[in-house]
């Protein structure tokens, strides 16, 4: 993989994280607060930010499918993963 991609993979892995942690500190304030269905995409797309982060704020740990989302992210990043190999 080259430098381009693996430069985005980890932007969008350290967006996910700060988000995660953005989030924390507004429920702490009671302030806005950012949609859950966003905190899942990034579960999605960026399952390791949203899983340190989950782990480094405890943040959304008790919900369960915070988890799937998270585990649904890597499946599919191994499934992408998967594909470039197979034809490159």
């Amino acid at each position: 993989m080259n430098n381009f991609w693996q430069s985005r993979l980890l932007l969008i892995n350290l967006i996910a994280f700060a988000l995660y942690g953005i989030d924390k500190a507004k429920a702490k304030r009671h302030a806005w607060r950012i949609p859950e269905r966003t905190l899942l995409a990034c579960g999605l797309l960026a399952p390791v930010g949203s899983g340190l982060g989950m782990l480094a704020f405890h943040h959304k740990v008790r919900k369960a499918y915070f988890y799937l989302a998270i585990f649904a992210g890597f499946i599919l990043w191994a499934a992408i993963d998967y594909l470039i190999l197979s034809f490159s």
